[in-house]
């Protein structure tokens, strides 16, 4: 990361989203050439001269102070994550000696958890997206086209963020993609903010903005939030429409890794499309409408059909409605 162009970039793409009459300014003169707020304007409201400012946002002062920092996010209006953001680069520190990149893992009281979580969709990912372990229904509502074991090799381990942007499965699932796309680059902008020296995670972020114009597009206008919870609206390949609740979980290992599960409301249909993945999940190591035809074969004796928002299942067949 480019530390000064990074504190550059994101202080001016805050003071362009806001109008001077928006902070209680009067402006005056003639039209301005760029939108937002100007510099002067910027350090009368945080109560700095417009030299440190101005030499702050270039990059040039490395010891900001707190209260400076809470001034600027105050007059820029920033959320708490903006604010815990800016003081990471706006103070990065000295760069510390790097150890070698090791293959991260789950532990494996985590993987013995998800394991045991029947019927809910888990997920175990690190700071850069990468998932580290997921149980098997996890493994079928996100990358049922991708080998199970795949997060367990190094040359096949999924990124959430990479599938969203190059993986046209992934693309699919999401049925509102640019409200996803726009969280997935809002955490890593905050992830990279925190984690400076990953080039792993730097790595990434120039493959995916030399790969995906879209990705390079949001990038550029440097969102910054963690969502750590709300709602996922989904169109599966198996089981079709699915709106589920899903939870971030922080873990106590301390290098940044999660826990994603999701959750579906009792009583819709969403449950009882999950019910059914997760049934066949556990027979296949690749979950197809034919192999949830089979499930519910084997659990109704072939008796009793069922339809789970366009795919029909009567009596073990599977007919697209």
């Amino acid at each position: 990361m480019d530390k000064p162009a990074e504190l550059s970039d994101f202080l001016r793409t805050r003071r362009a989203r806001l109008r001077p009459e928006d902070v209680g300014l009067i402006a005056y003169g003639a039209r301005r050439r760029v939108p937002g707020l100007r510099r002067e304007e910027l350090a009368q409201l945080a109560g700095v001269s417009v030299t440190y400012y101005t030499r702050l946002e270039q990059g040039q002062s490395h010891n900001a102070s707190d209260e400076v920092l809470a001034a600027l996010a105050r007059a820029l209006r920033l959320s708490e994550d903006e604010h815990a953001h800016l003081r990471n680069i706006a103070r990065p520190g000295r760069a510390k000696p790097r150890p070698a990149e090791r293959f991260a893992q789950a532990r494996p009281g985590t993987r013995q958890l998800i394991a045991a979580m029947d019927g809910v969709p888990a997920v175990v990912v690190g700071r850069r997206n990468e998932v580290l372990a997921w149980n098997a229904l996890g493994h079928a509502l996100l990358a049922g086209h991708l080998a199970a074991d795949s997060p367990e090799h190094r040359a096949d381990r999924p990124n959430l963020s990479r599938m969203l942007f190059l993986d046209p499965h992934t693309r699919e699932l999401y049925r509102s993609w640019e409200e996803e796309a726009r969280a997935n680059v809002a955490y890593l902008r905050l992830a990279a903010g925190r984690h400076q020296e990953d080039r792993e995670l730097a790595a990434l972020v120039g493959e995916l903005s030399m790969k995906s114009p879209e990705f390079g597009a949001l990038w550029a206008r440097h969102p910054v939030h963690d969502c750590l919870y709300g709602t996922k609206e989904l169109h599966h390949p198996v089981v079709g429409r699915l709106e589920l609740a899903f939870e971030a979980m922080p873990l106590p290992e301390g290098a940044g890794h999660r826990m994603l599960l999701y959750s579906a409301e009792p009583g819709t249909a969403s449950e009882a499309a999950l019910r059914l993945l997760s049934a066949a999940a556990v027979t296949a190591t690749t979950v197809t409408p034919t192999t949830a035809a089979t499930v519910m074969r084997a659990e109704t004796g072939g008796d009793c059909g069922v339809a789970v928002d366009g795919w029909e299942f009567p009596g073990g067949s599977v007919n697209r409605r």
